[in-house]
């Protein structure tokens, strides 16, 4: 399985085919790579607040539901790219606002349109202080390819074993971990969680981040972000657990092979069985088990 992740900054869009000939650049990148899965960061739909007012650009609470209007269009265009590059894309995250609430979503597109997305379970206290942004349903999608499952854990639920944990063992053996932060040490606490999954569920991480300034819009003014990928460190696997890392502050794709029969063999012979010992662990959210829904794509 051939992923990509984005190091992806915050632009200002003079207009709307301004900004979808630029998702349109980015992904034209990947062209002749032979690349399975495109994987763009949180909160990255954010930079549709410059087609905004500039008083709505100055106001982060009512920015973040003001991009509604532009949910549409941000579906077609990514279903349309997903489809003319014959590849599945994890688009960047928007803020929808579905019951009364605003829900942090990670959409997925496969080249049939949409598949599915996966809804943020954990709210930073910026999120929830500032932005008023709620947690979504407490279920999760495993993607199904025939190459191998994913699931995708959005930057803050990284740092929580329990969704890591249900994908995994309803068989994914790569976890997506789009994410926004604005320090380094923002930054590190998801790489930092990327790879303890890694090592819980003997599975693959791979982390993408938005990153530079966008001083024009307070939610997402200023991003520190890289890109990388992970493993559990074991027989077979990097002795650190480190695939690759990308670097800092630098706009760009990072592109990772993940060899998922590597997976089968370490938790089975692996020096630690923590994939086989975890099974018989139950965690609960807020008292109910997570649900797993399955989609073929």
């Amino acid at each position: 399985m051939r992923i990509a992740a984005a190091n992806y900054p915050v632009k200002y869009h003079a207009s709307l085919l301004a900004w979808e000939a630029h998702a349109g650049r980015w992904l034209r990148e990947l062209n002749g790579k032979n690349v399975d899965i495109a994987v763009f960061p949180e909160y990255g739909s954010v930079e549709l607040v410059s087609l905004l007012s500039p008083e709505l650009q100055q106001d982060a609470y009512a920015q973040i539901r003001a991009i509604e209007e532009f949910h549409d269009a941000f579906l077609e265009l990514y279903a349309t790219l997903a489809r003319q590059h014959e590849m599945i894309v994890v688009a960047p995250g928007f803020p929808v606002s579905e019951r009364g609430k605003v829900i942090n979503r990670a959409y997925v597109f496969s080249p049939a349109g949409l598949a599915g997305y996966q809804d943020k379970l954990f709210m930073t206290p910026f999120e929830s202080r500032e932005w008023g942004v709620s947690a979504g349903e407490p279920q999760l999608t495993l993607f199904q390819m025939e190459r191998g499952s994913f699931g995708i854990q959005i930057c803050y639920d990284s740092e929580f074993g329990i969704g890591a944990h249900a994908l995994a063992q309803a068989g994914a053996g790569v976890i997506l971990v789009p994410s926004c932060t604005e320090t380094l040490r923002g930054a590190t606490r998801v790489h930092l969680g990327a790879r303890a999954r890694a090592l819980e569920n003997q599975c693959y991480t791979i982390v993408s981040q938005t990153m530079g300034e966008a001083l024009w819009t307070p939610a997402v003014d200023y991003n520190y972000g890289y890109c990388g990928a992970y493993s559990t460190p074991d027989t077979g696997l990097p002795e650190l657990g480190i695939l690759q890392t990308g670097p800092h502050q630098q706009a760009g794709w990072m592109i990772q092979d993940f060899d998922l029969s590597l997976l089968d063999k370490v938790r089975e012979e692996g020096a630690v069985l923590n994939f086989h010992d975890a099974a018989g662990v139950t965690q609960l959210l807020n008292g109910e088990p997570l649900k797993v829904n399955k989609v073929r794509i």
